[in-house]
């Protein structure tokens, strides 16, 4: 007991007890909607696992399948290492500082202001790739703060190893690795050009997403046709123009954005981080990567606790030769708009509120993550209903059609325990694996208008509605909100798959 106590009263002991604090603010709280179509995707495609996937390389479908070894289906179970994840990367932000020579009053501070970030918050409470990504480059860059206080070159190596990682959960991490290589070139870090370990950590890294490169080569680097539709959908959609105005409030919390621009400014003009330029550059060289090449604002959260470490240490410089009165008064300040802050946020986007409810209903406008997450099992019971409605012999030939991964997902998720066949989906690794062998002439289609279903079948009908209990408006009972019902598909099964596939 003295040894815990001890190590409690450290600062590593310190920055896990406020990291464990979020941890359990979202398992408290994650189970009380259902499950997001992005993460009725990575069910399915944990249950099929393989060396890459459409929308994303092998690391997340590989932890869902773990989390589904380990809790089966449940919310809080699904979404435990996500929650961890991003709980680390507020550890990773106060050691940080440490690593700069800051008191834990900095480590803290650093912490806490890095873990109201609205992507942090939003990323503990699903799972998506983006919260294990964000874990990497973080984790990527404190060890470049390791590698650059200690000299030591063995530390790339393990910078490699995480790099490595990264680009074997979401391809973004491509753009962090070419700011590092930028970094090192422009700064006093070009030293490590002659080290052997900086390149055995380069080959580490090779090795650890060359499964997935070979993946892609055996697929036609299907990937990159998916991330060019996916692109030219965002920009038809004006999904990057916010980027700009969004890094205020997305990637980081407004309140935390001032230590931001303190760490910039720390990093690359402060003679006391002449030796840390490199992760200055880092940033500035990864955010403009980001920039030029479209992308949307909460890719580059994994920026930014550097930033608000850095500015934490430049913030304790500032306030360390001020009267005591003003630095309490400026510190009180801070860690006001944090708490306050930091509890409106977690208000608007931790499934906290009540469907409905007027925190719901702001929250919505938000961010759509939760309305996503409703009607799933309204979808399977109104597809049952449908299936059953069938004479018995029909019912043997008849199969399910899905229009999107969400739906997919949900039939393959829900529908076994209301003895509905396996459902069909056109979309991303979905397609790959393949159309119903019993070659079905009777169809239940989702997400497909009746006009289009119509060119598809020889005839269709409108059996069934896709509403949920809650009369909540998403993507489902928007945009798709008939269950049709068809007879006779008018090509070959094999022909219509070949030539019907679909990104999302």
């Amino acid at each position: 007991m003295k040894r815990i106590g001890a190590f409690l009263r450290s600062d590593l002991g310190a920055l896990i007890v406020l990291a464990s604090c979020l941890f359990l603010a979202h398992v408290l709280t994650n189970s009380q909607y259902g499950f997001h179509r992005d993460e009725l995707q990575t069910v399915d495609d944990a249950r099929h696992l393989d060396w890459g996937f459409v929308a994303y390389p092998l690391i997340a479908p590989l932890i869902g399948r773990l989390e589904l070894i380990l809790f089966g289906t449940s919310l809080v179970g699904f979404r435990f290492f996500s929650a961890l994840a991003m709980s680390i990367v507020v550890v990773l932000a106060g050691l940080m500082v440490k690593e700069l020579g800051g008191n834990r009053h900095l480590q803290l501070l650093a912490a806490a202001a890095s873990g109201i970030s609205l992507v942090v918050l939003i990323q503990g409470a699903l799972f998506q790739y983006v919260s294990f990504d964000c874990l990497w480059q973080v984790t990527a860059i404190y060890f470049l703060i390791r590698l650059m206080k200690s000299g030591d070159p063995r530390w790339w190596v393990a910078i490699g190893g995480v790099l490595g990682l990264g680009m074997e959960t979401r391809y973004t991490m491509g753009f962090l690795a070419l700011g590092m290589a930028g970094a090192v070139l422009v700064t006093n870090a070009r030293r490590f050009l002659r080290s052997p370990w900086l390149w055995l950590g380069v080959a580490v890294s090779v090795l650890l997403f060359l499964p997935n490169v070979i993946w892609q080569a055996q697929h036609q680097f299907i990937s990159l046709e998916f991330l060019s539709r996916l692109h030219a959908r965002d920009l038809r959609q004006g999904r990057y123009s916010g980027f700009y105005q969004g890094q205020l409030w997305v990637p980081v919390n407004v309140v935390s954005a001032p230590l931001a621009l303190l760490g910039l400014w720390f990093y690359l003009f402060r003679q006391e981080a002449r030796n840390y330029r490199v992760v200055g550059w880092t940033v500035v060289l990864t955010f403009i990567l980001f920039a030029i090449t479209g992308a949307r604002s909460y890719y580059t959260t994994p920026l930014y606790p550097a930033l608000i470490a850095g500015g934490s240490i430049f913030l304790g410089s500032l306030l360390g030769g001020a009267r005591p009165l003003w630095s309490r008064v400026t510190y009180g300040v801070q860690w006001s708009a944090i708490v306050v802050n930091g509890i409106i946020s977690m208000l608007l986007v931790l499934p906290i509120a009540p469907i409905g409810s007027r925190v719901w209903k702001i929250s919505s406008k938000v961010h759509d993550d939760f309305r996503e997450e409703i009607g799933w099992p309204d979808l399977a019971g109104a597809v049952a209903g449908v299936y059953e409605s069938l004479p018995a012999e029909e019912r043997q030939r008849t199969g399910i059609l899905t229009g999107n991964y969400g739906e997919g997902g949900a039939l393959n998720l829900y529908g076994p325990a209301l003895g509905l066949p396996h459902a069909m989906c056109l979309t991303n690794s979905f397609w790959y694996r393949g159309y119903d062998p019993r070659l079905p002439q009777t169809v239940i289609v989702t997400g497909f208008e009746l006009e289009d279903a119509k060119k598809l079948f020889e005839s269709c009908a409108v059996a069934g509605k896709n509403t949920n209990a809650f009369d909540v408006e998403n993507e489902e009972s928007r945009d798709h909100p008939d269950i049709l019902l068809c007879h006779n598909l008018r090509v070959p099964w094999p022909l219509y798959w070949a030539k019907a596939r679909r990104f999302g």
